[in-house]
């Protein structure tokens, strides 16, 4: 006779599956929609592919995977760049008050002005190749790291800070020991949003300013009327986004703020 699991197992179990289900079933329903729709209409391939058509695109399509990498590659540059930038400029500011407001109204008109829309000069600058995406990328994700580093820098509890210094220690063990782990879930929160922008970034200035990677092939599909590469390339582009996205970085940021920040874990 075979042994029940206990209820709390079952529960537990339901809750992982739940975890993954329940944030498919938009991305289902947009598939039966677009089945639907495929079906009843019959559009011309090159206005609505088949379904099958996208799917079988990565494995047909010589170029598809080089144009991925290229993407990813000139991302991985970038972000680099704009982190290690964005977080040691951030916390120089942070620890002065008065550096730190001369600098906010800084920070939030360059928030509010698109990286894309430095594309032209990019490209008077730097020419058509990796080292202007990287630029792009790079000016779409700093200032966020940056604002958030500085933000984060600010709001740590200066008592801890005094209360180490009363104990001894110098400028450089407040900033190690307090300042930095106190700013952490400020700075992943910026770095979880930097590299959504610095994403779009790279697709934005592919588009026009490079030989090669997803954005260039895309623009490139339209020309020869390929529905089917474009739609597959437009639905890589979001698949890599939301992989970065839940898979990378928001375990480390949920890891961070349990860990630092002023909520307790769940385990």
């Amino acid at each position: 006779m075979t042994a029940l699991a206990p209820v709390g197992a079952r529960q537990t179990i339901w809750d992982r599956v739940k975890v993954v289900l329940v944030p498919a079933i938009p991305f289902l329903l947009i598939l039966a929609v677009w089945a639907s729709v495929r079906t009843i209409y019959d559009h011309p391939i090159s206005v609505l592919p088949r379904i099958i058509d996208v799917i079988e695109v990565p494995f047909r399509e010589e170029r598809y995977w080089s144009n991925v990498r290229a993407s990813i590659w000139r991302l991985v540059l970038g972000f680099t760049v704009a982190a290690t930038t964005g977080i040691f400029v951030g916390l120089i500011a942070g620890l002065s008050r008065r550096v730190a407001q001369t600098l906010n109204p800084l920070v939030t008109a360059m928030n509010a002005i698109s990286g894309i829309a430095w594309i032209p000069l990019a490209i008077a600058w730097l020419g058509v190749g990796t080292s202007m995406v990287v630029f792009i990328i790079w000016n779409a994700a700093f200032f966020l790291i940056f604002g958030n580093t500085m933000l984060g820098v600010r709001l740590t509890p200066q008592i801890l800070e005094e209360s180490l210094l009363t104990l001894g220690a110098n400028r450089w063990d407040v900033i190690r020991q307090v300042v930095f782990p106190g700013a952490l879930p400020y700075i992943m929160s910026g770095l979880r949003a930097g590299l959504g922008f610095g994403w779009r970034a790279v697709i934005a200035a592919e588009l026009v300013g490079a030989t090669s990677g997803l954005g260039q092939w895309i623009f490139e599909q339209q020309e020869f009327a390929r529905a089917d590469n474009i739609v597959a390339g437009a639905l890589t582009i979001g698949v890599i986004g939301l992989l970065m996205d839940r898979v990378l970085l928001a375990p480390l940021e949920r890891r961070t703020i349990e860990r630092w920040g002023l909520v307790e874990s769940s385990a």
